[in-house]
Order: C-alpha cells, then structure tokens, then sequence
C-alpha cells in the first residue's frame, strides 16, 4: 500500500472563487482508476504555513505509477496546481514492515 500525501498553499484568498474551482477540479481526481480513501483537508495547525492537505491511497506501486501518468491526473497539475499552488510538500509513505 502507497498513501499519497500533499499539503500546500494556494495563491488565492481563503474562500475565494478560485478557491472553490481548484476544489471542484481536485474531486475529479477521484475518478482515476486506483485511487482510494481520498480525503480533502483543511490544516488546523499553527505549526506550519500550509493550509490545506489531500490524501489518497493505492493498494501497490504500479497503481499509483499509473495515478501520476493518469491523463485527468497530468491535465489537473498542469491546468489547476501549477497556476494555483504557491507552495507545497508531498509525501508517499509505505507501512513499515515489522
């Protein structure tokens, strides 16, 4: 199992038209074969300057492999994240084997 994460900062104003329409643009993401427990959060924390986090998990590599080369998945990083993201941190975790 593979869970993708990401937190980030968008240019936009909190609650802002832009806001809500790279919203609406992350929820098709969900579509993409393989994707599961998708979650869409708001951070809470003042520890860091991020404000918003999005999570998902693949059952192996290769789904997730073909997540990120997904056509939907390539469209909404180069037509929603890249013009709407100011800054972020992305982490894939595998479960430690005990």
């Amino acid at each position: 199992m593979i869970r993708h994460t990401v937190v980030f900062k968008l240019k936009d104003q909190v609650d802002s038209l832009g806001e809500q329409a790279f919203f609406n643009a992350v929820k098709e993401l969900t579509a993409i074969p393989g994707v599961q427990k998708f979650e869409c959060m708001k951070q809470i924390s003042p520890k860091n300057n991020f404000d918003f986090g999005l999570s998902m998990e693949f059952e192996n590599a290769e789904l997730y492999e073909q997540y990120n080369n997904h056509p939907s998945h390539v469209h909404f990083v180069q037509e929603h994240w890249i013009k709407s993201v100011q800054d972020f941190l992305e982490i894939d975790y595998e479960p430690l084997v005990n």
